[in-house]
């Protein structure tokens, strides 16, 4: 299947139900729970469509497989805001696409600039920012700041470490189809 405009959200509804239920990185609920709960959270903060796709869409990157040959080299960290961002691209406006890419380093960033930020992170997420590289220093948290999405990027990596609790219930992602449809459009 050629991927485009018309057919990127059904592709991506698709990955959600067949693989959603995948275990999440060692956290207490699966991938899809996950990343439904980012985009509730947004949603429950009045944030824009593009910001409840970007918390929705976060991890999608853990599925890149589902979207063809990748070759982001081997490393002991999957990379996986990278690959998401790289397949989103070509679909979502900048925003989404910059948040998914940012929300790694966004973990990074607040674990260097907000004392009490590190201890809130689940064993998981701790276990994966050594791997990711530690907190950010001085000179990365600089080149981070003049990012244009890095406000935006630290709000979904909040949203993505609140999403992470056992038997919330929320929509399915066909929930989301029409606002996906709409932000795609919208590019």
């Amino acid at each position: 299947m050629t991927l485009d405009r018309s057919n990127i959200v059904e592709f991506i509804a698709d990955i959600f139900e067949r693989r959603g239920a995948e275990s999440y990185l060692g956290e207490a609920v699966s991938m899809s729970e996950h990343m439904l709960q980012g985009a509730v959270l947004a949603e429950k903060e009045g944030a824009p469509e593009e910001l409840v796709a970007a918390a929705l869409l976060h991890d999608i990157g853990h599925y890149t497989s589902e979207f063809g040959p990748m070759s982001l080299g081997d490393a002991r960290d999957n990379l996986h805001e990278e690959a998401g961002a790289h397949v989103l691209e070509p679909f979502f406006p900048p925003v989404i696409t910059e948040c998914v890419r940012l929300h790694v380093p966004a973990k990074r960033y607040l674990c260097a600039t907000n004392a009490d930020y590190f201890d809130r992170l689940s064993e998981a997420s701790k276990h994966t920012l050594m791997l990711q590289g530690g907190p950010m220093s001085a000179e990365e948290v600089k080149a981070f700041e003049a990012h244009p999405y890095w406000r935006e990027a630290v709000k979904v990596r909040i949203w993505d470490d609140e999403g992470k609790t056992p038997g919330v219930v929320t929509p399915e992602f066909r929930h989301y189809v029409p606002l996906l449809e709409r932000v795609v459009a919208g590019t």
